[in-house]
């Protein structure tokens, strides 16, 4: 039976925490607070759990998962290389709303869908989540909803959806933005917007010096 712990205590935050690390490495499904909306997280390296949520979702591998990591130089060994634009995008915009579509390592054995090659990452401003990252490293992570109905902005939206198929909910209260990361893509020479969101294209394009497609 899931559980939910309530992140604004601290004794509960701690027991949460431990809780969902455990989870996370047992490869079973965690619910989450980040800046923007609720996610759902399992271990990225971890086949059996990412198809679990996959699964819990509802959703179809054509749709891949992107990848939280809790720090600046997480990025690093998850893919190919680094290029000086994103360095750019990521102390411009990390911790934050900004996701950044790069080609991952070809030694990474994972598998988050149908990627092409590729991984989106993104570091989220929010305590909790951090915390968690930090403790058991990179989570492949979706918005925690069903596939077609609306991203969970409270703890409580995201159980009414996904049930026990998580088994620990972190309550990190009240989403403060019920709005989406900016997806941009690094992988070919122009950089693309995929979508925009928490950050604008004004504010990409300021960082880049370049008009983004």
């Amino acid at each position: 039976m899931s559980t939910v712990y309530d992140c604004s205590r601290e004794d509960d935050r701690q027991a949460g925490l431990a809780a969902a690390a455990g989870e996370l490495r047992s490869a079973r499904l965690v619910v989450f607070p980040t800046d923007t909306v609720y996610g759902i997280g399992c271990d990225a390296f971890n086949p059996n759990a990412v198809n679990a949520l996959f699964d819990a979702k509802g959703r179809g591998r054509n749709m891949p998962l992107s990848v939280l990591v809790g720090s600046w130089t997480g990025v690093d060994g998850l893919v190919l290389s680094v290029p000086g634009r994103a360095r750019d995008l990521i102390e411009a915009f990390w911790p934050g709303g900004l996701s950044i579509v790069l080609p991952h390592a070809p030694s990474l054995a994972w598998d988050l869908g149908d990627t092409r090659g590729t991984v989106m990452i993104r570091m989220p401003l929010h305590p909790v989540i951090l915390e968690l990252l930090r403790e058991v490293g990179p989570i492949a992570q979706s918005s925690a909803n069903a596939t077609g109905r609306r991203p969970a902005t409270t703890v409580g939206e995201a159980r009414e959806q996904l049930g026990e198929t998580a088994g620990v909910y972190l309550d990190g209260g009240p989403a403060g933005e019920a709005v989406a990361s900016t997806i941009v893509d690094l992988t070919s020479e122009a950089p693309r917007m995929l979508r925009e969101g928490a950050v604008s294209r004004a504010e990409v394009e300021s960082v880049l010096g370049v008009a983004v497609q």
